[in-house]
């Protein structure tokens, strides 16, 4: 039995990000449990809809995870496609997912989200676990830099954030402070491996690093913590943002946040060094930057390969899951005291 069988795994995001991250973790035969943790701030297209109109958590992001740990028999994939389901023509249906639909059924009658995802869950036969990182809705703030003003504007929302014109300097959310869900808390605490990213980086990535509870069980789990970046900027939020930047934002928002790794793209990564620096303050001592052809060279737009991924975060889970074990407090020391601010080294 190798150091990385039998690895509990969390991953936190939203959207196509962490459908992909999903989808990777599922080819990996050495870890034995996943559980995503969700965003739960969306208020565009059909899950802005069914928020606005029934009060509920966006069911969208909830549903791509669910879809993507759906079980690979004919059944799973069969339940997989339906809920998957966009309805056409110019009516009320028009839109919507059938598995938004679904979920808003099941919150609608009983007001649980996690009973109501474990339902579809158990429906798909998922190979996982999906929650939200929180149990009521949430709505996302940002300050941005809009060009020619001198004052920075705030925009609140999350396609408002998403596709603004102007640079994001920071985000938040309202209600401020909201509570975790608790079953996401224990989840992390209880994980091996916790990935974070990749995906919209203000609004599907750092929301989790704004919510108190989860927050606080990030830095204080036992498990290795690894942040995978994106392929490339997206246009809005992250325009024109380097590799580096992403994690300099990062640790703005989450000062305290240490990672055990960093998984880039080799092919979207124009200059190492500066991307090996800007770590050097996120990583904990001898935390390491990780470069790997991990992108699907033949898709139109930017995507990660399911199957490189998966076998870049193998190797990522085969050497800092044992250094996670060994013990770097998140007090920025480790058996030989205190290290943090300490340059790692690079091999």
């Amino acid at each position: 039995m190798t150091e990385r069988e039998g690895l509990r795994v969390v991953a936190l995001g939203g959207g196509h990000g962490l459908h992909t991250t999903l989808t990777a973790l599922r080819r990996c035969p050495a870890v034995a449990g996943i559980t995503a943790v969700v965003t739960v701030a969306d208020d565009g297209g059909s899950s802005g809809r069914l928020r606005r109109e029934l009060g509920l958590l966006p069911p969208g992001d909830l549903r791509m995870a669910l879809a993507a740990l759906a079980a690979d028999d004919d059944g799973g994939r069969f339940w997989s496609g339906l809920v998957q389901h966009r309805f056409g023509g110019t009516g009320a249906l028009a839109g919507h997912a059938v598995g938004n639909l679904l979920l808003a059924a099941l919150l609608e009658r009983d007001d649980d989200p996690v009973r109501a995802l474990e339902t579809v869950g158990g429906l798909l036969g998922c190979a996982g676990r999906v929650l939200p990182m929180a149990r009521v809705p949430l709505d996302i703030e940002a300050e941005v830099n809009l060009d020619g003003r001198e004052h920075p504007h705030r925009i609140r929302g999350q396609v408002a954030v998403a596709s603004t014109p102007g640079r994001v300097r920071r985000v938040w959310l309202r209600p401020e402070n909201p509570p975790a869900c608790d079953e996401a808390v224990r989840a992390v605490l209880d994980a091996d491996v916790v990935l974070l990213g990749p995906g919209s980086w203000f609004t599907s990535v750092l929301p989790h690093l704004l919510v108190p509870g989860l927050r606080d069980a990030l830095l204080a789990t036992p498990a290795a913590r690894v942040v995978l970046l994106n392929l490339a900027p997206e246009p809005g939020e992250t325009a024109g943002f380097s590799p580096e930047q992403h994690l300099e934002v990062l640790s703005g928002h989450a000062p305290s946040l240490r990672a055990h790794a960093v998984l880039a793209d080799i092919g979207s990564v124009g200059l190492p060094d500066r991307l090996h620096a800007a770590a050097a303050d996120l990583l904990v001592p001898g935390g390491r930057v990780w470069l790997s052809d991990v992108a699907d060279v033949g898709a139109v737009t930017p995507r990660h390969d399911p199957d490189a991924l998966a076998g870049a975060l193998l190797e990522v889970f085969d050497t800092v899951r044992p250094r996670a074990l060994a013990g770097t407090g998140d007090d920025g020391t480790d058996d030989h005291g205190p290290q943090r601010g300490r340059s790692p080294q690079w091999p």
